[in-house]
């Protein structure tokens, strides 16, 4: 089996270090294309209005100064001459759930991969930000190998990626695998305004608490309560259930 591995927080996170280890042990046959810089929150966004800069690491691992869906791309249309059996974007620092899904570019990556007709997975280790960015990657490490054996053997339909979350808790401490649904949170970005030396404003994005209902089989819900999180997620983004409803309102 032949594995593209990509990421969004960069060719030197840790996560991808972390995720290259997981994948040697269900194949040595293993290619990397990352993000020169760090591409968090990119979603799946394309380099169009500047050249794509590829440096080589070493055999088969590739720096591409672009998006996760960029290196995707540079991957499988340029560098290999035989596509790959799985592409797996990760291990992010931090979860990606419930609307997070929406702006992350490590499930990007995997949706450009599920675009180009090979089977995707996106993979995020959560962690406490109270910790100070204090990840656990040996739970991810340690658990996941079992888990894509298990989730590659899956058939799958067309257009369909899988999302898979690891909790913040100790390995043995994890109490199983859920298949979820994608959650909803309480939108809790906002704008923090500063000012530089000269008195100038600028302005950051500002990640805040939310919440989330317990009533759902969320993702959100499964890695809170210690639970590995497995999200099919599809790339029709069709509400078919409102299509009718259209439909009669133009007939008038």
């Amino acid at each position: 089996m032949r594995i593209l591995i990509t990421n969004d927080d960069g060719i030197h996170a840790e996560g991808l270090e972390v995720l290259e280890r997981i994948a040697r042990t269900l194949s040595d046959d293993i290619w990397i294309v990352a993000p020169e810089t760090d591409q968090s929150g990119l979603a799946h966004s394309l380099t169009l209005s500047e050249p794509l800069r590829l440096r080589k690491v070493r055999d088969k691992t590739y720096a591409l100064r672009g998006t996760p869906t960029d290196c995707v791309i540079m991957a499988i249309r340029s560098l290999m001459e035989k596509g790959p059996d799985l592409v797996l974007s990760g291990v992010n620092s931090g979860q990606n759930v419930a609307d997070d899904v929406t702006y992350s570019g490590t499930v990007a990556g995997a949706m450009e991969g599920t675009l180009l007709g090979v089977r995707s997975i996106a993979i995020s280790q959560a962690y406490n930000w109270a910790d100070g960015r204090i990840v656990p990657w040996d739970v991810v490490e340690t658990l996941a190998p079992e888990l894509l054996r298990k989730l590659i053997g899956v058939d799958l339909p067309a257009g369909t990626l899988l999302n898979v979350n690891f909790p913040n808790c100790a390995a043995d401490q994890v109490k199983g695998v859920v298949v979820t649904d994608q959650g909803q949170l309480t939108h809790a970005l906002s704008i923090e305004e500063r000012q530089d030396g000269r008195g100038f404003p600028y302005f950051w994005l500002k990640f805040g608490r939310r919440n989330f209902s317990t009533e759902t089989n969320s993702d959100i819900k499964a890695i809170s309560n210690g639970y590995i999180s497995v999200t099919p997620l599809k790339l029709d983004l069709t509400n078919h259930a409102v299509q009718e409803k259209l439909a009669v309102a133009l007939e008038t």
